[in-house]
């Protein structure tokens, strides 16, 4: 943690590109507190010839943001990264101006630091255009799916009253391209992808309604549509997931429990559909909390980071024989301007 920091929650790892001194880099965003005005994003990265984390850096300030848009920044959270066909880090980080996390907007930002720098500059390239209502109320959380094209879908959220999750469309070099929405449900956020083909994927989705497990929805076109289906037999206590495909394998980050988030345990499946646990990450007593988990594989590794009691992260490395998998194609999705929860017939063609 940087030196002085209280509190730090939702990590996201990156693997990066193999000519690069770093294997991977971590994101979280920290302070006194959640949502307290001196939280940054902050970052470390994995070393491979020293075979540890450098030193923590913050790489985001919200005033510096809110200066480059020319808007008021209270707080930041919930940092995604996604290094584009270029070897471009981009990182989409929510922020709010007036108003919780329901009045967000995702900030789109692209590294400036040269490749193998060991300081990470990032400046915003502007807010993502994804409604109406100045952009506000989307939420990201979960890593995005790459596609074949160099492209990627990001998952993302819109939450203000209903909540809905939606897939973004991104081109090679981290154009926007448009927004489709995953789910009919209006209590269902914070989607974590994997594709079972090159276009058969599932989006698994945190649930806020009574259910106590975790929802799904399933694309067989590559993500033009999607189609909500039966809940996983798996207990979870309206909390964030992540999950990654590996070789034939798919993983689930998730807490096990209808009620805390004290315990924290990875699972494996062939299909997205049936579920085995294979790894307890953490076994917690009453009051402590394991919880919004990342994965990412790299250097022949599968990598784990988490939220640990809410002070700082943890991770964790897995040897696993497997390559990960080809994932999926390119798609249609639909361009839109307008909230999530209102229909949007027009499309757009993703380059080929």
């Amino acid at each position: 943690m940087p030196s002085g920091v209280l509190a730090a929650h939702a990590s996201d790892l990156v693997a990066m590109p193999a000519a690069d001194p770093a294997a991977l880099t971590a994101f979280w965003f920290a302070g006194d507190r959640e949502s307290a005005p001196n939280v940054q994003i902050a970052a470390s990265q994995f070393d491979r010839s020293s075979q540890a984390w450098a030193s923590p850096q913050f790489v985001v300030n919200r005033h510096a943001v809110g200066d480059a848009l020319g808007a008021g920044v209270r707080r930041l959270g919930n940092p995604v990264a996604w290094i584009d066909a270029t070897g471009r880090m981009h990182l989409f980080v929510v922020g709010t101006g007036w108003g919780g996390w329901a009045a967000s907007r995702i900030v789109h930002l692209q590294q400036i630091s040269a490749s193998g720098d060991p300081i990470l500059r990032f400046e915003p390239r502007g807010l993502l255009p994804l409604s109406w209502l100045w952009n506000v109320s989307y939420l990201v959380r979960t890593a995005p799916l790459p596609l074949v094209d160099g492209g990627m879908v990001l998952p993302a959220y819109f939450e203000l009253g209903a909540k809905t999750p939606v897939a973004l469309r991104f081109d090679a070099r981290g154009a926007y391209l448009g927004m489709v929405r995953i789910s009919r449900r209006t209590f269902v956020l914070q989607p974590a992808l994997v594709a079972t083909s090159p276009t058969h994927w599932s989006a698994l989705l945190r649930d806020q309604g009574d259910s106590g497990k975790i929802r799904v929805s399933r694309t067989l076109d590559g993500g033009a549509t999607w189609h909500d289906g039966p809940d996983l037999p798996l207990d979870n206590p309206d909390a964030g997931i992540a999950a990654l495909g590996v070789g034939t394998q798919h993983l689930l980050a998730y807490n096990p429990s209808t009620s805390t988030r004290q315990n924290l345990t990875l699972a494996s499946s062939d299909d997205a559909v049936a579920w085995t646990s294979v790894q307890d990450l953490e076994r917690g007593g009453s009051g402590d909390e394991y919880s919004y988990p990342a994965l990412a594989w790299a250097d022949q590794s599968l990598w784990v980071s988490y939220t640990d009691r809410r002070k700082r992260i943890a991770w964790r490395r897995f040897d696993w024989v497997a390559e990960p998998l080809t994932f999926a194609t390119p798609t249609a999705l639909a361009r839109s301007t307008e909230p999530a929860n209102r229909s949007n017939s027009s499309s757009v063609k993703a380059a080929q």
